[in-house]
């Protein structure tokens, strides 16, 4: 929990706090003495009589009641401490900055679960340990500088790590960033970056608390909480931007389906953050540009115009926002004309619209009016100004101050000359703006951030299935793969369309039901897991005697214990997958299928529950989806339906959590209808 102790407290004690200021314990006494934090402060220390001015209490049992306690001491020291003033100063929060608890080794383990147990005891919260601290506009906890400009507006920034906190602080406070908090949860014994965002949400007041959230994750330990907290609060109109790292793998880790071979950990990621809503950055310098872009303006469509006096730069930009799908259209008419009759000779209004290294603020505002109020197909502008050092550029500046503050149209200022006119920009940026230095890092930003989806509804309606048959079916199944029988239970308890089928063990056998199922069929090995390496399917077999043949041929194949057979169909090869992914529930994922998905791995992956809107999303996203549409003649497959199976099967899995892989691959594919033509399902209890 967090208490109002953590994040207002009236009274604060470090401990362990220290004369040289190039310690933990003596930096943060410092910020918070130049913070002018409105509250008592106090000091902890054995050998000071007095710290950095303020009275020490080398006993921490002298000391009167404290709301917070910031801890700079050893951790074999950590645990009684935390006890005496739980129990003794009625203390109701507590950063422990010190290092040498879990992140060390299982001693440190033992002393930080300690602290917790202590702190639970008393409802009191904890940051940390091995962090560098809180910092909001009540006070300067931590340790680190620099301090950046504190604004009730500014961004909330939560992290998982303190020195990248201070990296990314520093990447964003030059550019004119504001924060409006700042929490580094360190080892996250007690509360995670997903307690502090659930906190933000369940006392989020749309008038008074910051709209743009920023994290940096290593380790999503609640992914549940943080969907949940991070939808709540992008409803409610926050943008939340986020970097999590660890997601590379050395080597692919050995997976017997196609599903569990393409869906990593860092897919669940990419899912989660897709279905909450969140930009996913991978960066501090994109983290940073999306957080200054969410201080804009919203992008509502997606026609940029690219303002500059200098050709380079715009010429890159258009290219980083075109390839990103972003539109850089013509501006022409008469209209367009008579801004041309306002600049020098030579300028262009084509877009990007070139006024010239000679141009003028003057000039510039003509520009921005005509796109603000002539121009009607435009949605923002992207301003780029820089100077060769010739002049100042104040003018210039101030009139983009003004114009940010009269138009209803996004515009972004890209100045670019952070040496020749250094002065210009910090006056700029003094007056509250943001700066982007850099072209291309903005265009993809940019892009980013206007595709990223809305969340995906609280609510979400998946098809019913038959839970029960489910259950009955998974209760009495034994872990591994299941045999053909009980999958085709599933597909139909689940409402999967699949073609007809018989699992046949001889030869007499084979032949009576190909002609039951209808000549040709389609003749697989049971038992091998990767049939076609093996020669173990075969197509097309027309006859008795064919049929017969390759019965006894396959039977042969190792590991083959039956053969499975099913009418011969057409249609577009299409895939479904489900992986039960720890702590994340089970991704579904979509594509092409049949040889397409190991040659392409072009899939689509979402979180289960899924809905129609999603499934169709997500194939929608697709590299090949212009097959599954249809394209230069070829038949298209049935959309609805094939996300109506990318929905049932999120059903399954739901009502079945031990799967823990799934593949219908192939599924087939048509305008009329969309059926599994073979299937494979794990079970992991």
């Amino acid at each position: 929990m967090i208490t109002k102790q953590l994040l207002d407290p009236q009274s604060i004690v470090v401990v362990g706090a220290s004369n040289n200021i190039q310690k933990p314990g003596g930096k943060v006494l410092k910020n918070l003495i130049d913070g002018n934090f409105k509250g008592e402060l106090y000091v902890a220390n054995p050998k000071e009589d007095e710290v950095q001015g303020i009275k020490s209490y080398k006993n921490p049992a002298d000391l009167p009641q404290v709301d917070l306690a910031i801890l700079a001491i050893a951790a074999k020291y950590c645990t009684e401490t935390v006890r005496l003033l739980a129990e003794q100063k009625n203390t109701k929060a507590f950063i422990i900055l010190s290092a040498g608890f879990s992140e060390e080794n299982e001693e440190g383990a033992k002393i930080e679960q300690d602290i917790v147990d202590i702190v639970n005891q008393h409802n009191a919260s904890l940051i940390g340990p091995n962090c560098i601290g809180v910092l909001n506009q009540n006070y300067n906890g931590i340790f680190t500088t620099p301090i950046p400009t504190l604004d009730p507006q500014g961004v909330d920034f939560i992290s998982g790590s303190g020195a990248t906190a201070v990296f990314i602080i520093e990447t964003g406070v030059p550019k004119g960033l504001k924060f409006s908090s700042v929490f580094s949860v360190g080892n996250s014994a007690q509360l995670g970056v997903e307690e502090v965002l659930k906190h933000m949400d369940e006392t989020f007041d749309p008038e008074t608390s910051s709209k743009v959230k920023l994290l940096y994750i290593e380790s999503i330990d609640k992914p549940d909480m943080l969907l949940k907290h991070a939808s709540s609060l992008i409803r409610k109109g926050c943008k939340i931007a986020a970097i999590k790292s660890g997601g590379s793998e050395a080597g692919s880790r050995a997976a017997s389906s196609h599903t569990g071979a393409l869906a990593s950990s860092d897919v669940a990621v990419d899912a989660l953050f897709r279905k909450a809503g969140i930009v996913r950055c991978h960066g501090r310098e994109e983290l940073i540009t999306v957080a200054s872009i969410f201080m804009h303006p919203e992008l509502k469509g997606k026609n940029i115009a690219i303002i500059t006096h200098a050709g380079g730069p715009a010429v890159m930009l258009t290219d980083a926002l075109s390839n990103n799908k972003l539109q850089i259209p013509p501006i022409e008419g008469p209209k367009a004309d008579a801004l041309l009759e306002k600049l020098f000779p030579g300028s262009s209004v084509a877009n990007p619209i070139d006024f010239l290294a000679t141009g003028t603020a003057e000039q510039l505002g003509h520009i921005i009016d005509a796109c603000e109020k002539d121009f009607d197909h435009i949605d923002a502008m992207a301003v780029i100004f820089g100077s060769p050092g010739l002049f100042p550029v104040y003018d210039v500046y101030d009139l983009l101050d003004e114009k940010m503050k009269s138009c209803k149209k996004p515009i972004y200022p890209i100045l670019t000359s952070l040496v020749n006119v250094k002065d210009e920009i910090d006056a700029f940026i003094k007056k509250g703006r943001i700066n982007f230095p850099d072209e291309v890092v903005f265009g993809n930003a940019l892009a980013k951030v206007y595709h990223t989806e809305k969340p995906a509804p609280e609510n979400i309606d998946i098809p019913e299935v038959d839970e029960k048959k489910i259950r009955n079916i998974i209760d009495h199944a034994d872990d591994g793969y299941i045999s053909p029988e009980e999958v085709q239970q599933l597909l139909d308890a689940a409402g999967i369309a699949r073609a007809g089928e018989a699992v046949v063990t001889t030869k007499e056998d084979a032949v009576k039901k190909a002609e039951e199922l209808g000549l040709p069929v389609v003749m697989k090995v049971v038992g091998p897991v990767h049939k076609s390496d093996v020669g173990g399917v075969i197509l097309n077999v027309k006859d008795d005697e064919t049929v017969a043949k390759e019965f006894e041929r396959m039977m042969q194949i190792k590991d083959t214990t039956a053969i499975l057979l099913q009418p011969m169909l057409s249609g577009t090869e299409l895939f479904v997958g489900a992986k039960a992914e720890p702590k994340f529930g089970h991704m579904v994922l979509c594509g092409l299928g049949g040889i397409f998905i190991e040659v392409l791995k072009d899939v689509s992956a979402g979180l289960a529950p899924i809905g129609q809107d999603e499934s169709l999303k997500m194939i929608r996203s697709l590299q090949s989806y212009g097959i599954i549409k249809g394209t230069r003649g070829q038949e298209g497959v049935n959309e609805e339906m094939f996300a109506e199976i990318v929905s049932r099967v999120s059903a399954l899995v739901k009502a079945a959590p031990e799967i823990a892989e799934m593949d219908l691959n192939p599924l087939l594919g048509k305008a009329d209808k969309v059926v599994a033509v073979d299937a494979r399902i794990r079970i992991e209890k």
